[in-house]
Formats: C-alpha cells, structure tokens, sequence
C-alpha cells in the first residue's frame, strides 16, 4: 500500500513526487518510458528553459489557454519559488532574453540529475517501463492502478503527471484522458498549439519564399470581419508548406481556435514589415530614399529596407520593375509598396498535426479542479498536474512553469490527504 502514487514522469510528475515525499510519505512514480524527464531534457533546446522570471502578471498573459487559473495555485508556489528550489538542490541559473531562465551549466540533464537525486533522497520508489491500464476507484475515491501487466496497487491517493499529446515522442500519448473522464471529468477540445501553419497560396505552393526570415515583424490573425485577434512582434520563417518561427508559433492557437469557430475556413494573417512605422511614414521613406538619388535603380536604393527577396517579391505585387529608376517611379506604385510592407495579407488553412506541436491545447476542464489544492472536484484522492489541464501557454518557460507549479501543489496536497487517511 503506497500513500501517493504519481504516474508520469515529465517535469509535473517528478516535481509532484518530490513534494508528496517530503513529509516520509511512501511515494510510487510510474513511467512507461524507458527513462525519466525526457521532455525536461530536450525543453529550451536541450538546455532547460526552467522557469521565467517576468512578473506573475505578465507570466499568466503569456499563458492565454486558462492562465487566470494559476493565480490560485501561484499563492501557494510560484516562479520564485521554482527558483529557489533548484537553487536550493544546487543547480545555479540565470536569467537570459525575455525573463527566461536557463542553468548556467546550459545542460538540461543537470535539473533532471538534481530533481532524480532528490527522489533517491526522498526514497522516492520508481518503476519505469510500467504502463497503467486503467485507475482503479469506487463511487467516491480512488483505491489505487492496474498496470497493463494486471497487475493491481493500492494507494490512498493518484496524481496524473501523464501530459497532453504534443511532442508523443517523449511518451506524451494522450493516455490520461480517457481515465479522467471515467472519473467523471469532462476534457474539452484537444488541439494542437504552438505548431506551424499550412498555407495553399501559390507563392507558398511554388516555394517562392521558402527559407527566408523576417526579423522583428508584427504578425496578426484577422477574424472573418477582418478584425486582428492577435498580434506577435517577433521573427518568423516562410517554409514549403506555410509558415514557422516564433511569432508563427505564438499565433497559431488563434487561427486554430477560429478555424474551430468557423468551420474550418481558412484564415487572414497580415505581416507588419516596418512595425516602428506606420504607412505614411513607411511611404515617405520609400519616396526620399528614391529620390535621393534619382538615377539609380529602386532595386538597388530600396535594398537593405527589409531583405531583398522579401522586398522583390513586394515589388511584383505593386507591380515595380527592378530595373525601375528612381526619377520615373510613380507616388501610386510606391503607396501600394508602403501599404504591402505594412500589412501584407495572407490566407492560412490549418497547421502542422498535434504530433508537431509543441503544446496540447484543451485537457482536463480547469473548472472541475480546486485551483490551491489541484484535486478533483469529482474523485476524493485524484490530483492533476501539468499539459493534461485545459491550461496552454506560449514557449518561453511558460508551460514549464505551470507544470512545475501545479507538479508541487498537486504533490503536496496529495500527500497531506494520504497522511490524513
């Protein structure tokens, strides 16, 4: 008979039984996989993007799927406190671009190690390569698991750390849904975020653009009135099959989420190339620097305003010849230029399968969870943490953060009510 069983073991998972254990709880994790914190080790580029240091208001902006729910369980642990408890097992970090925080070693493995030494001094038990089959409960609580082995174990309380469906290479198959819903909980609409888009433009189709990389541009996802409903200032990368890069990335849970709303009809992106301007300003540039020099050729006085086969592939649409000079340019063709460097419009229609994302969106319905505790509102003994919840942020420390946090809370709290059984 264990306390606290904890099955999966991704970053909530090997949190959670940390915590469950700190009071001599007899604590089991269980991992299907061959090892433990795979997804931990290959997060931030192999080199662990553990937290971010942003102000919680900011953190919980960053995590549009749900991030209100987190200022419950942030009362209790939040990104200082992640901080301090890596500190306090000895790995050092430092904060980098945008709040993001990193080991100074830059090695992943070495907050996997530290968090795998803790458990071993906990006497965390761990069995990898074990698969549960189902959760075993009875009208009011849980009883315990039965592996796929038929094997049964007897607990007084379970925390599911079993993650979402992105990134299924890490072991994250969707596997915990169906046992929460025979637990009585609802899982809303899964759906892949933070993943590339697919575009079926011609100039896409023909891979007139592939490779190229707009640095600092605004990106926005238009609704079908063509009102914006998101905007990300960042880089971004045209590819064979449509869009990628950050900013892509950022946006792609809007154009998925409004793709649910409206049938699946695709959707307008615009891309702001001179966000520091606005088009007026943008014109007046294009016409001076044209001007200065009036013999030269608009291809090579325009060069170096944004790249070149960005700015060559604009001037086909505004109809301007490369070998147009600056004297017989028309103020027309020139405003078409400003207003395509400012808001050229495209059309996505979908993105990259939930195997490409890098988060799962939807889960676990946050509404049927006690935000300070992570138990379940429908089961006594059942605790949620990490991308199985409904709750999706972007890259950048976000979602590592509410796994770590709500990995503790559901830990703590699972423990506490195993002790008080």
């Amino acid at each position: 008979m264990y306390d606290v069983i904890i099955i999966g073991g991704g970053p909530s998972g090997l949190m959670a039984s940390i915590a469950a254990a700190e009071n001599g709880q007899k604590v089991l994790l269980l991992e299907k996989g061959k090892k433990l914190g795979t997804k931990l080790a290959i997060s931030g580029g192999g080199r662990c993007n553990v937290t971010n240091r942003l102000p919680q208001e900011e953190i919980i902006k960053n995590i549009p799927g749900n991030g209100r729910f987190l200022y419950g369980p942030f009362s209790v642990f939040n990104n200082e406190d992640i901080i301090n408890f890596f500190e306090g097992l000895g790995v050092a970090l430092k904060e980098e671009d945008h709040g993001r925080m990193f080991p100074v070693s830059n090695k992943a493995r070495d907050v996997v190690n530290a968090m795998l030494t803790e458990m071993d001094r906990l006497n965390v038990e761990k069995r990898l390569e074990t698969r549960v089959e189902k959760l075993l409960m009875n009208d009011e609580k849980i009883l315990g698991v039965r592996l796929t082995t038929g094997e049964e174990i007897r607990t007084k309380a379970v925390v599911l750390a079993v993650g979402g469906k992105a990134v299924p290479q890490t072991g994250s198959t969707g596997d915990g849904y169906p046992w929460a819903e025979k637990a009585g909980h609802t899982i809303t609409k899964l759906f892949p975020t933070e993943v590339p888009l697919l575009s079926n433009e011609s100039f896409i189709v023909a891979k007139e653009l592939q490779g190229l990389a707009l640095r600092d541009v605004a990106v926005s996802v238009l609704n079908g009135k063509g009102k914006t409903l998101v905007t990300h200032q960042m880089d971004m990368l045209f590819t064979h099959f449509g869009l990628s890069g950050p900013a892509i990335l950022r946006c792609s849970q809007f154009v998925v989420k409004e793709r649910m709303k409206n049938g699946n009809v695709p959707v307008d992106m615009k891309i702001d190339s001179m966000p520091s301007m606005n088009e007026e300003q943008v014109f007046q540039l294009l016409n001076k620097t044209v001007k200065e020099d009036p013999k030269k050729q608009v291809n090579n006085s325009l060069k170096g305003i944004v790249p070149e086969r960005w700015l060559f592939f604009l001037f086909d649409r505004a109809g301007i010849e490369q070998s147009d000079i600056g004297a017989t340019m028309s103020a027309d063709k020139l405003r078409s230029l400003a207003k395509l460097l400012k808001a050229f419009t495209m059309t996505v229609n979908g993105s990259q399968p939930m195997e490409k994302a890098f988060v799962t969106g939807g889960g676990v319905s946050v509404k049927e969870i006690v935000p300070k505790t992570m138990a379940s509102r429908k089961k006594d003994g059942l605790y949620f943490c990490g991308e199985i919840l409904d709750i999706h942020g972007y890259t950048g420390g976000y979602n590592i953060t509410s796994a770590l946090v709500t990995g503790r809370i559901a830990g703590m709290n699972a423990g506490e009510y195993a002790t008080g059984l």
